[in-house]
């Protein structure tokens, strides 16, 4: 447990603790979902907001429990509409997250962990490792604080636990927020339109199958061999693609749910059509979405972005393979929020807010 102060965190509190709270001040239990409400439907940025509670009630509450442990240190947001929040953590370590627009989805990316300890060659997040793990309130936090970006007839569509860090390495945590962001008491949010992203930790993913087998899966391939993907992802040192491939069809059997696996392209690194053509050999059979990312450039990394010929040549050797394929569009690279771009930064302004 990461300590927030000296009042705990209302949004890192289980319901019975809030249940206990209010049962020995002899409040009904109503007052509960009350909360709940005021929290995740009408948005409230403070504990005196909750009008249709006694105000002494809210003193109370106020004096108890903390509701915001971040600070915004910065709010950038770029011309296609996607936002991104720099947030400063109660013990100084400071994370990103990002909102992001498409037709009428609002979607949004948390990260799980201060930094990355997954260490992908091309990635920002892991650039200087992990800290720690974020608890639950701090990944919930997340999803408030780019709640409050949206105009009131708006609401928050999907959540994608791609931001900085490996979810399944901060599983409870990540499991007990989501269990908020999907409940009917919190963000409303389906099951189906939640996606958890994993590097591929096979006992991990297995773990995931046996408890939470109800979100949607992605998969970080970036290579199609273990030969290449030991350079890119080094943690498929200790596991092997094939283990990774084989936890993943365990997912699809328990879930139901379409995989999908994820393909960072790097120039002259994994964009050949030989890539391409291991690739679909590799996922031959399966009932999966191969989502195709062309390289988001992070300042002084080596790696660039595919040329468009070369993209185009991957995507027909894929297409004549008959793969189910998908290649993401850009968004939130002006201001650094696109995929892989997302890094522990150190803030040089004062809290915005």
């Amino acid at each position: 447990m990461v300590e927030q102060g000296n009042k705990p965190h209302l949004l890192q509190s289980d319901p019975e603790t809030l249940n206990g709270w209010l049962q020995q001040r002899g409040q009904p239990m109503f007052r509960a979902r009350q909360v709940k409400k005021w929290l995740f439907e009408k948005r409230v940025t403070g504990l005196h907001e909750m009008t249709d509670l006694p105000r002494k009630l809210r003193d109370e509450l106020a004096a108890d429990f903390d509701l915001w442990t971040t600070q915004v240190v910065r709010h950038q947001q770029a011309s296609d509409g996607t936002e991104k929040l720099l947030l400063r953590l109660a013990d100084g370590g400071c994370i990103e997250c990002v909102l992001l627009r498409d037709g009428i989805r609002r979607s949004i990316c948390i990260s799980s962990q201060v930094g990355c300890a997954m260490g992908c060659v091309f990635c920002a997040s892991g650039l200087d490792g992990v800290e720690r793990n974020l608890t639950s309130g701090e990944i919930l936090e997340q999803m408030l604080r780019l709640q409050h970006l949206l105009e009131p007839d708006e609401r928050l569509s999907h959540v994608v636990m791609m931001g900085m860090g490996e979810p399944l390495a901060n599983l409870n945590p990540v499991l007990a927020a989501l269990e908020l962001a999907s409940s009917s008491t919190g963000l409303g949010i389906s099951a189906r339109r939640i996606t958890i992203s994993t590097v591929g930790l096979p006992e991990a993913m297995d773990r995931l199958t046996r408890t939470a087998p109800r979100y949607h899966l992605a998969v970080s391939l970036h290579a199609p061999n273990d030969a290449l993907r030991d350079q890119l992802v080094p943690i498929n040192r200790r596991v092997g693609v094939h283990r990774v491939i084989a936890a993943a069809d365990r997912y699809f059997e328990a879930s139901g749910r379409r995989l999908t696996f994820e393909y960072v392209l790097l120039a002259e690194v994994n964009d050949r059509p030989e890539h391409a053509e291991q690739l679909a050999s590799l996922l031959r059979g399966r009932p999966a979405l191969l989502n195709v990312i062309p390289y988001n450039p992070v300042p002084g990394l080596p790696y660039r972005t595919p040329s468009t010929a070369a993209v185009q040549r991957f995507r027909e050797v894929l297409e004549r393979a008959g793969m189910v394929i998908k290649f993401r569009q850009r968004k939130g690279d002006q201001i650094a929020a696109a995929c892989g771009q997302l890094r522990r930064v150190t803030p040089r302004v004062e809290t915005a807010g």
